[in-house]
C-alpha cells in the first residue's frame, strides 16, 4: 500500500507541475491560448525550440514540451491535436526520478495510480493518459 501511496503522490504532483507550467506559459505569454501553442510558436519561429519561459527552461520536441524547473525537476508532456496534454508511464517515471528526493516506482505501480484517479485521469489510449476537462 505504501508503495502505491507513493506512486499516487507522484502522479497527483506531476498533473500539479501542469498546472503550474501552464500558469507561468500564460503569465510570460499573455497571448497563448493553450500550452499546445507552444509548439506552434517554436515550429513558425516567434519562439526559439529552446528557452526559458517563466522559472522553466523548455525544450519542444516533435508532438511536446519538456520542461525544467530550477531544481531539475523534469515535466515532459506531448499533446495531441486538440491541443490537450497528455503523458505516458516513462513521462511519469522521468518526473519522479528528476525530483530533489527521487521516487523510484514501478510502471506497474503507475498504471494502478493513474487508473485509481478516474475521472480525474483519462486513458485516451493505450498507455497514454490525459487530464479530464
Amino acid at each position: 500500500m505504501e508503495r502505491f501511496g507513493a506512486a499516487r503522490d507522484l502522479v497527483l504532483g506531476y498533473v500539479r507541475a501542469l498546472n503550474a507550467i501552464d500558469e507561468a506559459l500564460r503569465v510570460a505569454i499573455p497571448s497563448l491560448e493553450r500550452p499546445a501553442d507552444v509548439l506552434g510558436l517554436a515550429r513558425s519561429r516567434r519562439i526559439s525550440r529552446k528557452g526559458h519561459i517563466g522559472a522553466y527552461s523548455y525544450s519542444v520536441h516533435g508532438a511536446g514540451c519538456r520542461f525544467v524547473d530550477g531544481n531539475g525537476t523534469e515535466v515532459d508532456v506531448d499533446f495531441t491535436g486538440d491541443g490537450s496534454k497528455v503523458f505516458d508511464l516513462w513521462r511519469l517515471r522521468r518526473y519522479g526520478l528528476s525530483l530533489p528526493e527521487p521516487v523510484d516506482v514501478t510502471d506497474e505501480e503507475l498504471r494502478a495510480a493513474v487508473r485509481s484517479m478516474r475521472p480525474l485521469l483519462t486513458e485516451v489510449r493505450p498507455g497514454w493518459f490525459g487530464v479530464a476537462d
